[in-house]
């Protein structure tokens, strides 16, 4: 049987601060390279398309790791986890710092997906089966903070005179994150294995994390048949999956499409990917703040349709303005569906299966922010920059139609959604 989290401790907190701020990093290249991209792509002779390119092979480390997060977090420890990963992620952002081309770019890609990988479905994993929603949002209103960093530390960079030097800034962010994960290992008591108070700092006891031959009647599943169980994993994927496309895809391109087909200057446009990560940012911190969750339920299906609407806005494009702001209503709509997402999964599969599921789900999530965003490039290449807003479009009524499917495969439980919560 599985036990109940334990009680919150001083760690505890300082293992909550680390993760906050381990989730700015893991946000901070997301929100950079797009908009880097225009000056990046100059800088190395290659097309606009290739931005897909880096993010394929980002994906390739990320979803390779996806699969075997939970075993590593049960064998090695959360802690001694992230903080390799963290050092990872610094080599990753030397080399794009150094690189004197995109072939480095792309060697190193398969490395810093990795790194990422481990850090997002880590932590995910680990805090999602304590059932604290709050902390959950907390994570993503963090990795927001991350994300809507990133233009800025790259426009200030190119104004400089390269935006080389803002990976720079990102190493040391990533150094920091690391360090502090080996200090806080160093400080753990000595008569405490790390591995098990990696379990007490994120509130996961080692027989929830290594439970896998547990009774089958408490979970959720039990009187579900094989084939309503694969349904529901399939097209829980397929939602993160399509989520994540649509939220990397209109993150990565909104920089070069508000330059290259509406004419902002590199300036105008970091300000509106600000604004695009930014309400990422307000939306989920703004989420975890109540005492009282907003029911995931509502998140969910309230954000796939003014995702809809958002994108709808950015396809007319009437004016600059409106075409921003459709940017900035979709970081809002969006914000608070992945942590629903993710905390409701325990809730609907059951926490045995989830543990190794959430992390399946953020490799799916990292595999559609990729493929996806690879997928727009090819067709930008194809057609221009103004093809942007239809598929955009296409991505967002996928997402509400997948959706629409797994709630009516694996309805959220009454109880989930009053304690239910609000990503990535």
């Amino acid at each position: 049987m599985t036990s109940a989290p334990k009680a919150m401790t001083g760690t505890d907190r300082r293992f909550d601060l680390l993760s906050l701020g381990t989730f700015v990093a893991v946000g901070l290249p997301d929100g950079m390279l797009g908009t880097a991209w225009p000056a990046m792509r100059h800088s190395f002779g290659a097309p606009i398309g290739d931005l897909g390119l880096i993010l394929l092979v980002n994906c390739l480390g990320s979803v390779a790791v996806s699969a075997f997060v939970g075993r590593l977090i049960h064998r090695l420890g959360v802690i001694a986890l992230l903080a390799v990963a963290g050092l990872c992620a610094a080599v990753g952002g030397v080399g794009f710092a150094v690189a004197p081309g995109l072939w480095l770019v792309l060697c190193i890609g398969p490395l810093t997906g990795a790194a990422s990988g481990i850090l997002d479905g880590g932590l995910n994993t680990a805090v999602a089966l304590t059932g604290r929603p709050r902390l959950l949002n907390l994570l993503h209103g963090f990795y927001s903070i991350g994300t809507a960093l990133g233009p800025l530390v790259v426009t200030a960079a190119i104004l400089a005179g390269s935006w080389r030097p803002a990976y720079l800034v990102l190493v040391a962010v990533d150094l920091a994150a690391a360090g502090s994960w080996i200090v806080y290992h160093r400080k753990l008591p000595p008569t405490v294995p790390a591995s098990a108070h990696d379990g007490a700092a994120t509130g996961v006891s080692n027989d929830v994390v290594g439970s896998a031959d547990a009774p089958a009647m408490t979970e959720p599943t039990a009187g579900w048949s094989r084939r309503r169980v694969v349904s529901v994993l399939t097209a829980g994927l397929v939602v993160f999956f399509l989520y994540t496309g649509l939220e990397v895809g209109a993150g990565q391109w909104e920089t070069s499409y508000l330059r290259g087909h509406l004419g902002l200057s590199a300036s105008a446009a970091g300000l509106a990917a600000f604004g695009y990560w930014g309400a990422l940012c307000v939306v989920r911190i703004g989420l975890a703040l109540p005492t009282k969750s907003v029911p995931a339920q509502r998140l969910i299906g309230g954000g796939v349709i003014f995702s809809v609407a958002a994108t709808a806005l950015i396809w007319w494009q009437p004016d600059t303005v409106v075409s921003v702001g459709g940017f900035v209503l979709l970081g809002a709509a969006l914000a608070g569906m992945f942590p629903a997402l993710i905390v409701v999964t325990p809730q609907r599969i059951g926490k045995l299966r989830a543990q190794h599921v959430i992390a399946w789900q953020v490799g799916a999530a990292a595999g559609g922010g990729s493929a996806i965003s690879a997928l727009i490039g090819l067709l930008i290449n194809t057609s221009g920059l103004d093809v942007l807003g239809p598929a955009l479009v296409v991505l967002a009524l996928l997402l509400l139609a997948a959706n629409t499917a797994l709630a009516r495969l694996a309805p959220i439980p009454t109880e989930g959604v009053s304690r239910g919560s609000a990503r990535r």
